[in-house]
């Protein structure tokens, strides 16, 4: 018989697998599983993803926890055994653990916790009704798997159901789909988030029929990026489009889309849409002059393959692609959350295009940083984004496509800037 309440591990482990260490689900599943193997009864699991890496979490057992934070970027994990009474051995789950995670060197010391003998039993009066219902009742398994994308200062959390339903390691970056609670089939790259089934409609719908409702004679169009479909999707929507050349670095991110995200991979296969797998930049660079009616920039931030998408070189590229006329569609970040890439982007479109040629508008998209995300409408001539607009047109438009954010009230009242970004822009 132990003359202590409970034992207390505290666990290292060093030179594990990095991307084991950066895997929610891998890490909640291999938690679970130890707390399961040394015979401890589950009560719940809470995990969290931290954009770009690391895991936090714990197993609540009914005999105490068991709790991780990892360094994937050190390939280090500090763990957490914590068990009560006589049946479980947390030296079990230290060497299940120490395999799980790959690692090459672990440390542990063990505590004793609640030394008997310096402590008073005192008695409790337990209803026995009480009594009689814990005896029938077993603890029910609750599970909490996290994705939390965030900076230094901000972060945002999804819940999703553990297992990921995609996950590939590109030549570029790494690619995953959850399962989310609230949003749907999300995908991330590089762990932030690119789009959900239930918001990406915002995103897409804006970024498209705004210049297309106000251009109204696109034949030809060109994106650059957009491998999860959505803005293919809406382009050809609008009949009088001939051809959409589309120029995606990293098919695997099509793969992914077609796999798990069919309402916005519809488009992939459309007789108007012509696919390249190729790098958008060098595409660019050897167009012909004045070759697109619309060219339309669907990259992820200015990080890894997406980077070259914000210089100056390429859009003096797409500005000399553009026929007379022609209009240029780009996201451009968070005012709140990537503030410094907004204004560069802003003033970088300014110099190329003419002040008054450019103008930026807001979309609101729940699971981006803030909520508040940014576009910029630049144009090759005179097409203006709100003189242009025909609201009769818009709103037949977007009635006939049951679209779910854009219309032309919300076209207009995009343009509508508050006096923090305007004064950003300036």
């Amino acid at each position: 018989m132990s003359n202590t309440l409970g034992r207390h591990i505290l666990v290292e482990f060093f030179n594990c697998s990095a991307n084991i260490l950066n895997e929610v689900n891998t890490i909640e599943e291999s938690m679970i599983e130890a707390a399961k193997i040394a015979e401890a009864t589950i009560i719940n699991s809470t995990f969290h993803h931290f954009s770009p890496y690391g895991v936090s979490g714990v197993v609540v057992i009914q005999e105490s926890h068991l709790a991780i934070h990892t360094w994937p970027e050190f390939r280090y994990a500090a763990v957490d055994i914590f068990t009560c009474g006589e049946t479980i051995n947390p030296w079990i789950a230290y060497d299940f653990l120490k395999k799980a995670f790959e690692a090459e060197q672990g440390s542990a010391m063990e505590i004793n916790r609640g030394a008997v003998d310096l402590l008073e039993r005192i008695p409790l009066n337990i209803e026995d009704d009480r009594e009689q219902t814990e005896e029938k009742i077993k603890p029910q398994f609750k599970r909490e798997v996290w994705f939390t994308d965030k900076d230094d200062n901000v972060a945002l959390s999804i819940r999703h159901k553990g297992k990921l339903l995609f996950n590939e390691q590109s030549e570029f970056q790494r690619v995953q789909v959850y399962d989310t609670f609230a949003y749907g089939k999300m995908l991330t790259i590089d762990s932030i988030v690119m789009c959900t089934e239930k918001d990406e409609y915002g995103y897409h719908e804006m970024l498209v029929h705004i210049p297309m409702l106000t251009h109204n004679k696109v034949k030809r169009a060109l994106v650059i990026g957009g491998g999860d479909g959505g803005t293919i999707r809406e382009l050809i929507r609008h009949h009088g489009i001939e051809y959409v050349k589309m120029v995606e670095i990293d098919e695997v991110v099509i793969k992914a889309s077609k796999l798990h995200l069919p309402t916005l991979s519809s488009a992939f296969n459309h007789e108007k849409v012509d696919l390249e797998i190729g790098d958008g930049i060098k595409y660019l660079a050897e167009c012909a002059d004045e070759s697109y009616d619309l060219i339309l920039i669907d990259g992820s931030d200015p990080e890894g393959p997406a980077k070259g998408l914000f210089t100056e070189t390429f859009f003096r590229d797409v500005y000399r692609c553009l026929k007379p006329g022609g209009v240029l569609g780009t996201h451009s970040e968070s005012p709140h959350f990537n503030r410094q890439v907004f204004i560069e982007l802003t003033q970088l479109q300014y110099k190329i295009f003419g002040k008054d040629k450019v103008n930026t508008y807001l979309v609101y998209i729940p699971t981006y940083p803030s909520g508040m995300w940014s576009f910029l409408n630049a144009s090759k001539g005179d097409v203006h984004p709100l003189n242009d607009l025909d609201d009769a047109t818009a709103d037949q438009f977007s009635k006939d496509n049951d679209l779910q954010y854009y219309s032309a009230e919300i076209h207009r009242s995009a343009f509508v800037l508050p006096p923090f970004v305007k004064k950003l822009i300036q």
